[in-house]
């Protein structure tokens, strides 16, 4: 799946459950539910999780526990906007499911 088509299924409401779950935890937060992104990911440990995991804790304003989920997903916490972030790791993780 692109980035575009992605963002397609959010603009659509059309849930891509052939995603991965740290790809519908991403959807979601886009979709504005951050507790079902959130408990989405919560359990898991891999690192793409991780990194989502990180994100949604920077994004809920605690930065001492995204700290830990950066750190856990071997990345350090960037200095851009939430929206970039987002983006980048969608980006990312799209590339790398593909």
């Amino acid at each position: 799946m692109t980035y575009d088509e992605f963002i397609l299924t959010i603009e659509n409401d059309e849930f891509p459950s052939a995603q991965p779950l740290y790809m519908q935890a991403l959807w979601y937060d886009a979709k504005g539910d951050w507790h079902k992104a959130h408990s989405l990911i919560d359990s898991l440990d891999d690192k793409n999780s991780c990194r989502v995991h990180a994100y949604l804790h920077r994004k809920e304003g605690d930065i001492n526990n995204a700290d830990y989920w950066y750190n856990r997903a071997n990345t350090k916490r960037p200095s851009i906007s939430l929206q970039e972030e987002w983006k980048n790791i969608t980006m990312e993780l799209l590339l790398k499911a593909s």
